[in-house]
C-alpha cells in the first residue's frame, strides 16, 4: 500500500518536515537507508540513475552521490552522517552541489508504529528561508513522493 507523503514548509521558517508511513518494520526501513545499493534504487525522482560514490552510514561517516537524467544532465549531492543509531535515528548534513554554500541539517526518525509499520519523520533545517524555498522549488515533492513509492516496492519484495 502506498501512503501519502506529508511535506510541511511553514512560511517564514527555514525548515521542511516530511512524514511518510511505510508498511515495514523500522529495521527494514533503516536497512534500506543504510545499504547503498538499495538507496541507489529508491532515492529521488523517477527516471534518474543514481551513482553512489561514497556511503558510510555510521556516526561520523560521509556520503556522496550523483543523479543523472537520460539526456545526460547530472546533479551532485554530498554530506556527512553525524549520528546514526540503528533502526531509530540518523542525523546528517545535505548539500546539493548545484546550490553551493548551502548545507542543511537533517534528522530522520524511524518511528515504530507496531504491526510491522514505520513512520519516517524527516526534519531539514536550512541556513535561510530563501535556501529552504530553493529546495522546495527544485522538485522536492516529486522526488520524495516518487522515491518513497519505489522504496515501498523494495520493502514489499
Amino acid at each position: 500500500m502506498t501512503h501519502p507523503v506529508r511535506i510541511e514548509a511553514p512560511e517564514g521558517l527555514p525548515y521542511i518536515d516530511i512524514t511518510r508511513e511505510l508498511d515495514a518494520p523500522p529495521a527494514r526501513v533503516f536497512a534500506a537507508h543504510a545499504d547503498p545499493a538499495l538507496v541507489a534504487r529508491w532515492m529521488g525522482p523517477d527516471g534518474l540513475e543514481t551513482d553512489i560514490t561514497e556511503w558510510d552510514f555510521v556516526s561520523g561517516g560521509r556520503w556522496s552521490f550523483r543523479q543523472t537524467e537520460p539526456g545526460g544532465e547530472s546533479y551532485g549531492f554530498r554530506g556527512t552522517f553525524h549520528t546514526v543509531r540503528p533502526d531509530e535515528l540518523a542525523i546528517q548534513t545535505f548539500e546539493f552541489l548545484g546550490f553551493p554554500d548551502v548545507v542543511s541539517v537533517e534528522t530522520l526518525r524511524f518511528v515504530d508504529l507496531g504491526d510491522g509499520r514505520t513512520r519516517l519523520e524527516t526534519h531539514s533545517v536550512y541556513p535561510t528561508v530563501a535556501a529552504r524555498d530553493g529546495m522546495i522549488s527544485s522538485g522536492t515533492e516529486r522526488g520524495v513522493t516518487q522515491g518513497y513509492a519505489r522504496l515501498d516496492t523494495i520493502l514489499a519484495g
